[in-house]
């Protein structure tokens, strides 16, 4: 067999025979309010049609969503500035802190993962885990294979939201001051 085509058949395995528990809330949170309250703490405020997108949801889907979330108190809509007909939808205070104990708690979990496997394989693997979800983010199925171009730019803006997300965590303390990633139990540290 292809070594394509084998590791095909050992992705798929790896994605949907083996799920766990943690795997499955991990997918939930993908879907719906978890999503919802991680893109608006990485990106900030944005309309309804933009979650939509950034989802790859029906207008519908974010719209129950939403809804949810106003219910829990975790949003805050307001009037769009650009275009008073539609709303803008920002992180609550109390949304901030669920988004944050969501992402602390999904830092252990993968932490520990990470311990058990070492950190020579880790690295190997976030590497090639980077390199395989960027690839795979412009591969639309039933479309034309992706351009040169098109994997350039897809790189691009990896390597932009990469930055971004590592500000955004020495911003919230989960970077040390000397760059090195803190433990989620670990105090933050000010420089």
């Amino acid at each position: 067999m292809d070594y394509r085509l084998e590791a095909v058949h050992e992705v798929m395995f790896a994605m949907w025979a083996s799920r766990s528990r943690a795997t499955r809330s991990f997918e939930r949170g993908a879907q719906g309010e978890m999503f919802v309250l991680r893109e608006l703490a990485f990106q900030g405020p944005r309309t309804p049609s933009q979650l939509a997108e950034a989802m790859g949801a029906t207008s519908g889907r974010i719209s129950t969503i939403l809804s949810g979330l106003t219910k829990k108190g975790w949003i805050v809509r307001t009037a769009d500035p650009q275009d008073r007909r539609s709303v803008v939808v920002a992180l609550s205070d109390d949304g901030r802190r669920v988004a944050r104990e969501h992402g602390d708690e999904l830092i252990a979990r993968l932490d520990w993962v990470f311990s058990q496997m070492g950190e020579r394989r880790t690295r190997d693997f976030v590497k090639l885990l980077g390199e395989f979800m960027t690839y795979l983010s412009i591969c639309d199925p039933g479309g034309p294979q992706p351009t040169p171009e098109q994997v350039e730019a897809a790189f691009a803006r990896n390597r932009r939201l990469h930055d971004q997300m590592q500000r955004m965590a020495h911003d919230e303390g989960r970077i040390c001051a000397d760059g090195a990633p803190r433990h989620p139990t670990m105090p933050p540290t000010h420089a």
